[in-house]
Order: C-alpha cells, then structure tokens, then sequence
C-alpha cells in the first residue's frame, strides 16, 4: 500500500487515496483464483482443471477482481488510516477510482473522524447542593404505609356503611327499566371511595345496612369507555352483604417489635428518620453531580458528527430491547402497543444520546490533557467482578475483550471522579425546573 494523498475535506471529514501495486493485485487475483478453481466447470476441462487464463477469456478479465479487491481492501484500508492516525467514528466510504494490471489499484476513502474537543472549564465548577430536611410529617408517613401493610379486616356489623369501608355486594344496572351488559356483579367487593366506580355511585352506598335492598340512580359520564352507556342515566338495584373495616395497628413497642429488629417505637422511629436522611443526602449528591456533568457538557466545544448520536442510539435501544426479551417481550410487540413507529420511537433517545457523548467526548479530552493513567493493579480490580462472574482466569478474560477500549473507559472514570471532587457547592443557584413546573 502506498498513500498518496490525505486531505481534510471538510468538517471531520478526511479524504485519504492510497495505491495497491499491481504486483499485490497479481497476487491477489491468483489467490481469488486458485481458492474458487474447484468449483469452475468449463467445456473440455474436468471440474476444477480449467486455467485461469481461460476462464479469464471466456468470463472476462475482471472475473476475479471484485473478490480480490475485497481481500485486499481492509487490510491496506487499515495499514492507510494507521500510517495518517486518524480515529474514526464510522466505517469509511470507499470508492475504487482506477484498476488495471500494469498499474495496479487506486482507492479512495472518506473517513469521518473523531471531532477535536475543547474543554475550557472543567475545574471548580459550581452547582448547587440542597438536602431536603426530612420532617415529621414525613416520618408520619412512612409509618403510616407500614401500618397499613399490617393491617387486618374486621367485619363490621352494627353500623351502616361509612366512607373507607369494604362492602361486599350484588348489584344489577337498568337502562330505562332493561339491564344491561356488564352491569351485574355478585359477592363484588369495593372499597367506598376509591373512584373504583363512577361517580356518585360509592357515596349512594353510605348508610345502607347489611341484608338491605335498595336502588341507586347514576349517570354514566360522556366520555364513558362504552359509547352505548355514555351520558345515559341508569338504575343500580343493591344488597349489601356484608361490611368490612381496614384495622390499623398502632404504632407501638409490640408494633416495633413485631415489623422490625428494634424493641422500642421510639428505636425505630429513630431508625427510619436516619434511612430517609440518608436517601435524602444521596439525591441531593445525584442531583449535584447531574447539574456539574450538564454543565460540564455545556462548556465542551465541538462539532460532533451525527453519526456518532446515530450509534449512540442504536446501543441504548439495543440495550432497550435486551431488557424486554428478559421480560418476554419483543421490540415490536412493544412498538404495536405504544402504537409508535420505529423513527418516533428512535427520537425518545435523542436527547440522552447527544448528551451522552458530549459528556464521554468532554471526558475523554480531559483524560488526554490531565495525563489521566491507569495502573495494572486498577485494570485487575475492575476486571476482578467479571472474573468471579465468569469463572475464567483474569488473563484468559483479558484476551477476550477489547483491553484498549476497556483502559479508555477506566480513564474516563477517574476524569470523571475528577471533575466531581473538583466541584463546588453553590446554593445560590437556582435549579432549573421542568418546563411543565415553570408554566404552572
């Protein structure tokens, strides 16, 4: 291979033309042609004894070409992008502009290349950092989801039915005087005041006895999901079979005991004020090192090809559809029930894409100019998951992945680990709100 040109021929784009000589096409058309001889017949030669030449006269000269060219192309294609040291981001459009014999092969390549990056500020950059105090109400609350997790159901039966009760019931609709389909329930249970009907419905129930019969009158709402019942007016014909009460247990020594590893309420109430702290101090350290990594992304300088958003996005919906296989589900059952197409659904992952590889391109430039290194030991620490995963030796998983990209991405962390720790807390500033908060 012999480069003759490398020009840049326009924004992250590099023209490189290169020249295979016709001694190494001669070589590569003999390869072509002794490797698919044995399956060439031609009349008065047995299968697989025809020459070459002849096969060249009867089939053309260029017969052999295309297959030796392609054999040809990724090597040299490689030994022309090492000697110019581009980085490419995408596969190369590759053009054969001249071929003959005597002279050999010309190529040409068009390379979209990794963008230059710049990254003004990348030290000292101020977010803020607000822990949500965690208040008694708060704290109420909690215990009030664990209480009723615990509750038990009592059956209620010297009191009509209130707001909150269970009641078990048959009921049958009418629609002037005829009932209807899906109107009628027997032994159904429902929660008074859970919305679970439509309205009016629950609160005509209230102060209705056990064993009583009674009728009710409703009206369908107009966007009712069955068109037949919408804005219809419609008699409900009760009997209240049974009443039922969600007990909840207090909040208690014995309660603290029976729900959890402490032996005083006022123990676990301690316990559960010093978890929801803790979750509040690490939101609060997510949402500081968001802020610090979009900034870090607004202050990066490049032109990006669009190809690498184009690839970014075909991971993250790979990765999408792996975790609906493992839910038993296709990607386009997934499209066919959320009725998008596949470029609706594609532009979902625009903006994280973008975003994603303006942070790893900021990233990886400050690695290159902190002289970011990593150690063997550190390379033997982070491999050390996958080998107990795995079961393999440590050099055995080393020789099966892509130990360059592997270090790139080690690198990464610590620039990254560096940009945090270099941060600085400032709240003064006003998180930005979602649009739909700001309008309201």
């Amino acid at each position: 291979m012999s480069l003759k040109s490398s020009e840049k021929i326009d924004v992250n784009t590099q023209e490189l033309t290169f020249e295979i000589s016709a001694d190494a096409f001669e070589d590569a058309v003999e390869k072509t042609y002794q490797k698919q001889k044995k399956n060439i017949t031609l009349q008065g030669f047995r299968k697989g004894k025809a020459p070459r030449k002849m096969v060249e006269k009867i089939y053309g000269e260029g017969v052999f070409y295309e297959d030796a060219i392609n054999s040809l192309l990724g090597p040299e294609l490689g030994n022309a992008i090492e000697e110019t040291k581009l980085v490419l981001v995408d596969r190369p459009k590759v053009e054969v502009t001249s071929i003959s014999k005597e002279n050999g092969i010309v190529i040409k390549a068009t390379c979209i290349t990794k963008p230059e990056v710049t990254v003004p500020e990348y030290k000292g950059i101020k977010a803020p950092k607000k822990v949500k105090d965690v208040t008694d109400d708060e704290i109420n609350a909690q215990i009030d989801v664990l209480r009723q997790r615990n509750a038990r159901i009592v059956s209620v039966d010297d009191r009509p039915v209130q707001n909150g009760d269970e009641v078990n019931m048959d009921f049958e609709g009418f629609i002037d005087g005829v009932a209807f389909d899906g109107g009628k329930g027997e032994g159904f249970p429902l929660t008074i005041g859970s919305g679970q009907f439509i309205p009016g419905f629950e609160d005509q129930l209230v102060g209705h006895s056990i064993g009583e019969e009674f009728e009710i009158n409703v009206t369908f709402p107009e966007e009712y999901q069955m068109p037949d019942l919408a804005g219809k007016p419609a008699t409900f014909k009760i009997k209240i079979n049974s009443i039922s009460v969600k007990e909840l247990p207090a909040f208690d020594d014995d309660f603290a005991k029976d729900t959890s590893d402490f032996d005083t309420a006022e123990e676990f109430r301690a316990d559960m004020k010093k978890h929801m702290e803790e979750n509040a101090e690490k939101s609060a350290a997510s949402a500081f090192e968001n802020y610090v990594f979009d900034t870090l992304i607004k202050n990066t300088e490049a032109v990006i090809p669009n190809v690498m958003f184009e690839h970014r996005i075909d991971t993250l919906i790979q990765n999408f559809e792996q975790s609906l296989q493992q839910q038993g589900m296709s990607l386009d059952i997934y499209l066919q029930y959320t009725g998008m197409t596949m470029d609706a659904f594609r532009d979902t992952f625009e903006e994280r894409a973008q975003n994603e590889v303006k942070l790893r391109l900021a990233l990886e430039k400050i690695a290159e100019m902190e002289n970011i290194q990593v150690t063997e030991e550190e390379i033997n620490e982070g491999l050390a998951p996958l080998v107990a995963q795995s079961g393999l030796e440590l050099e055995a998983i080393k020789s099966r992945i892509p130990m360059e990209d592997y270090i790139v991405d080690l690198k990464v962390g610590k620039a990254a680990d560096l940009v945090k720790e270099a941060a600085v807390v400032d709240n003064t500033i006003e998180e930005e709100k979602p649009a739909e908060e700001a309008a309201e």
